[in-house]
């Protein structure tokens, strides 16, 4: 079955085709960097991290485009208030690029620590003012825009279709929701292209409208349309974007004559207590004070579980069940890799058939809307499929390409098995063999009845994170961290 997104401008599902073949341009909206994340910033780049991962695994050359702003918006996120970044740097006495640098480099950090690729190119906004300002210059000259006491706004009237992405009637809309009533406006419905700067704003550019900075959303539009062109394949972001961030996006591109994104992904929001996860009202839960309690891919795990188009309301219990979950695929991988090397050469065929079936399933729910929690499902059978089968001592040929489920569909795809977890957890040679050594003695002590000694090593590796089960085959150990 081919890719099917569920496209937002049309509102249903719709089967994936880029507009050239063999190639995908991807832009998703990145973060204002004027603090450190939370957790609610993580599920946006996981969810299009895997989409990324999936296109390139069908064969695809994908370009991805996720932008920083740190330009700074708005407080109220439209044409009012102070801006974000220069509040920070009064707070923290910096200079607002410091600011902006020091929450960027907190986020790439987070997100390198989640598995998530880093971007193709990352534009920042700072760095493109001459195409803002070439954008709203176009916009100008084809009347779609008019100048206001140095400022610059979109003429929204002379856009029919504004509102096609969130299917709002404009004339429905009321003034001053989302974007504030000011007197120098045509519309309280449009939306600036540029502001003047007020003598205290720090952050300001020299335009041919006086000294100024870019509205909210022209970042975006002139930073897509540089890197991927016109009619790009993907525009993705969170689902409060839609509007009027995204509406705002589509106007000024198509207005200023660009073909804009064929196809637009939005996830919902991760709750806390019932409400948003948000900056400005505090209910948050940060990613570093999340790191600093579980393994950075049990907060990656517990995100794909959910479908990117559902609400997540975040518990410690649901993270605690994603970490048992977690770790049973990880156990599943190592024991995989421990048997691969000494098995006997040949097939098994009830472990050919799981991995043939695994592939099928996992395939099916990614190109079904990128449904994650069934294509995790899906490796879940397969491991109840392997450990059914490494009972019977399956051949090497076979446990090869169980090992490859892991490595292609568990890591390749959906991110979850790094080579820092695989070098720290998995186990390479050595950890087997002085945790195999350990197990020895222990079973040493336990024929001669030194049952302290046997308890000791038991116990001592148990506050490693590394279990052991005695069976009738001998004592097997598994990671639990």
């Amino acid at each position: 079955m081919p890719l099917q997104i569920y496209n937002t401008l049309a509102r249903a599902k719709q089967t994936f085709t880029p507009a050239t073949p063999g190639y995908v341009g991807i832009y998703v909206c990145g973060p204002t960097v004027y603090s450190d994340p939370h957790l609610g910033h993580a599920r946006g780049p996981i969810v299009y991290d895997v989409l990324r991962r999936w296109l390139r695994y069908q064969g695809y050359k994908v370009r991805f485009v996720s932008n920083i702003t740190d330009v700074g918006h708005l407080t109220d996120d439209a044409d009012e208030g102070e801006d974000k970044i220069q509040r920070r740097a009064k707070l923290e006495r910096l200079e607002p690029m410091e600011v902006a640098e020091k929450y960027m480099w907190s986020y790439f950090d987070e997100m390198q620590a989640l598995n998530v690729l880093r971007p193709d190119i990352t534009p920042r906004a700072a760095g493109h003012i001459p195409e803002q300002i070439e954008l709203t210059e176009t916009l100008l000259q084809r009347g779609h825009a008019y100048v206001a006491n140095g400022s610059v706004y979109f003429r929204v009237r002379s856009w029919p279709e504004f509102g096609k992405l969130s299917n709002r009637d404009i004339e429905e809309q009321e003034a001053g929701a989302r974007v504030e009533v000011r007197e120098e406006k045509e519309d309280p419905r449009d939306f600036a292209l540029w502001k003047r700067a007020d003598p205290e704003h720090i952050m300001r550019w020299n335009s041919p409208w006086g000294v100024g900075f870019p509205g909210w959303h022209i970042e975006c539009s002139a930073m897509s349309l540089k890197y991927l062109g016109d009619g790009f394949d993907i525009h993705a972001g969170g689902v409060d974007l839609q509007f009027p961030h995204h509406e705002a996006e589509i106007a000024q591109a198509e207005a200023a004559g660009h073909p804009f994104a064929r196809y637009w992904m939005h996830h919902y929001h991760v709750l806390l207590n019932g409400q948003k996860m948000a900056k400005s009202t505090g209910n948050l839960v940060s990613l570093a004070e999340l790191r600093a309690r579980y393994e950075p891919m049990y907060i990656r795990f517990y995100l794909l579980n959910s479908h990117y188009r559902s609400v997540l309301d975040f518990t410690d219990e649901g993270l605690e069940a994603a970490k048992n979950g977690y770790l049973r695929l990880l156990n599943a991988y190592r024991e995989v890799h421990r048997l691969v090397h000494t098995a006997p050469g040949g097939k098994h065929p009830g472990l050919e058939h799981a991995v043939e079936e695994v592939h099928r399933a996992f395939a099916e729910a990614l190109d079904d809307d990128l449904n994650t929690p069934q294509a995790i499902a899906a490796l879940f059978n397969f491991v109840t499929e392997l450990n059914k089968a490494l009972t019977e001592r399956p051949g090497r040929e076979s446990l090869q390409k169980a090992e490859k489920v892991f490595a292609e569909l568990g890591e390749g795809v959906l991110g979850l098995f790094p080579a820092r977890v695989l070098q720290n957890q998995l186990g390479g040679a050595l950890l087997e063999g002085l945790v195999r050594l350990l197990l020895d003695i222990r079973e040493e002590a336990r024929r001669n009845r030194n049952f302290a000694l046997s308890d000791r090593i038991r116990d001592r590796l148990t506050e490693l994170g590394v279990v052991v089960e005695d069976t009738r085959e001998g004592p097997k150990w598994k990671v639990d961290v």
